[in-house]
């Protein structure tokens, strides 16, 4: 679905705008939008209205053909709520009603002329993120391995914005479009099989952005990460035929002197649970195990594409977690790159393992801060359900005001967060007997002790964890990866730009 901005003036009305539809709102209190009193000349929206074939409550639609005195075709009428002063909720549902509208009619173009600019408290930059976004979701296709394609979606294929054609709203546009994009590469990588979707597979996924984007990259394969001492990761992989790749991206987009952001993703391409093996039922949705990679590799595509103006480093440690002869046991001790012991007691809490051993590695780029992105505990679904992804960050000034700029970006982009605690008190549950510390805690708040461990290894610079178990895949009949936490995440680095 391709977006472009459509300006509407004395000159050039609304009216005489000749496309397949236009999407007008109408509210509970009768009254009609400033685009869609201009389309009912014949007074037709109004008897709609008023006879209730549409209520006008949020996401309630009635689709009209030729209107007297309007050019287009049809006339879609959406219901946005009580009054004209309308609420983001409302707002949402209006526009996921209307490209649910678009993908059934046999027009291949329209234009939506609600309210982009009078929604409460937002401003048209979200209007169109929100607008884009929907649009974009409408049409993805999860049958890239069907030997078979389900049949093209019909309906509308470009859609343009009734906006003020300003540069601010040229930039939000280029912006979403951008994000959708980054989105959609974080779901075909999250949806892809295991099979094809490897540490190889990503690494390539990284060279070819960089090629793309101008990036610098640089893979590093087992011998370099034992130069590195990077045993925590390495204990991961060892049961694995597929070879550990570690990747790292930089978009140097700011000045040489300005420290980066650096952007930390989890890479299992499948987690069987190692020899702590899980159960069989659902375990094919570990593929979704690299949700983190792909939401970097994801926000990458965006930064490139927007042309960001500030520096962001990309490092994915890919692996798989598999049972062998090889595979790490329970009750052993690895060294991590930076010299702390770990009692491995549980192989199915691997991806602080291997998250550790990366951010010791990010130390070498003087941050300005960290954010590791993860599917790490499935204590953050019992937390937090599958609407907020889990934030962690140390206490203080500086990580309270890093917490905040998180919390906004996500706030913002509708890809929300919920900052839980971390604290002395859960380094106590990962006390050993027989090393520096243990990779899992004792019972209760696992989510807690999961993002305490990795505190450990985060205290030369400002650093941040998402739980995005949750977030990143749905499950069930609408199984799939959703592309977060590629909006908040990219609201973030716009924002620091």
């Amino acid at each position: 679905m391709d977006f472009s901005i459509k300006a509407f003036d004395a000159k050039n009305t609304i009216a005489s705008a000749k496309t397949g539809c236009i999407a007008v709102a109408v509210f509970e209190n009768k009254k009609l939008s400033q685009a869609a009193k201009a389309l009912d000349s014949a007074g037709e929206i109004t008897a709609a209205l008023k006879s209730g074939d549409i209520t006008g409550k949020p996401g309630t639609a009635l689709l009209l053909r030729g209107l007297k005195g309007a050019a287009a075709e049809r006339v879609l009428l959406i219901g946005l709520g009580a009054d004209e002063a309308v609420g983001e909720k409302s707002f949402a549902s209006g526009v996921q009603a209307a490209v649910k509208a678009f993908s059934s009619l046999g027009a291949a173009d329209a234009i939506i002329a609600l309210p982009l600019e009078e929604v409460k408290e937002r401003d048209a930059a979200w209007a169109i993120r929100t607008v884009v976004q929907a649009g974009r979701e409408s049409i993805y296709r999860t049958d890239s391995q069907k030997s078979k394609k389900d049949p093209a979606p019909a309906g509308v294929k470009k859609v343009a914005l009734a906006v003020a054609n300003t540069a601010a709203n040229k930039l939000a546009l280029a912006q979403a479009i951008a994000i959708a994009n980054g989105m959609e590469l974080t779901k075909d990588l999250g949806n892809l099989s295991a099979n094809v979707c490897t540490p190889t597979y990503l690494a390539n996924t990284a060279k070819k952005l960089a090629k793309d984007h101008g990036f610098d990259v640089e893979i590093l394969d087992r011998k370099q990460l034992e130069a590195l001492k990077m045993g925590s990761f390495l204990s991961v992989t060892n049961g694995s035929e597929q070879p550990p790749k570690f990747i790292v991206l930089k978009h140097k987009g700011g000045k040489a002197k300005d420290a980066p952001v650096v952007l930390v993703g989890k890479g299992i391409t499948f987690d069987t649970g190692g020899i702590s093996i899980k159960a069989g039922p659902g375990m094919d949705e570990m593929k979704y195990d690299m949700c983190g990679a792909a939401s970097v590799l994801g926000t990458f595509r965006a930064i490139g594409e927007m042309g960001l103006k500030s520096n962001v480093v990309g490092i994915i440690a890919a692996c798989e977690n598999m049972p062998s002869g090889r595979a790490t046991k329970p009750g052993d001790i690895v060294s991590s790159m930076n010299g702390l012991t770990i009692e491995i007691l549980n192989t199915d809490a691997e991806g602080r393992l291997v998250l550790c051993d990366a951010l010791t590695y990010a130390e070498r780029f003087n941050p300005a801060a960290v954010i590791d992105i993860a599917t790490l505990t499935g204590a953050c679904i019992v937390a937090l359900g599958h609407h907020n992804s889990g934030l962690f960050t140390r206490d203080d000034d500086a990580h309270n005001a890093l917490a905040a700029e998180l919390m906004a970006a996500g706030k913002a982009s509708g890809d929300t967060a919920w900052r839980l605690p971390i604290g002395e008190q859960y380094n106590e549950q990962l006390k050993s007997n027989f090393a520096d510390l243990a990779n899992i805690g004792t019972p209760g708040g696992a989510s807690c002790t999961a993002a305490a461990f990795l505190e450990n290894f985060t205290r030369k610079y400002n650093w941040a964890h998402l739980d995005i178990a949750g977030t990143a895949w749905k499950s069930g009949g609408a199984k799939g990866a959703t592309g977060r936490p590629v909006p908040l995440l990219a609201n973030f680095l716009i924002n620091r730009a």
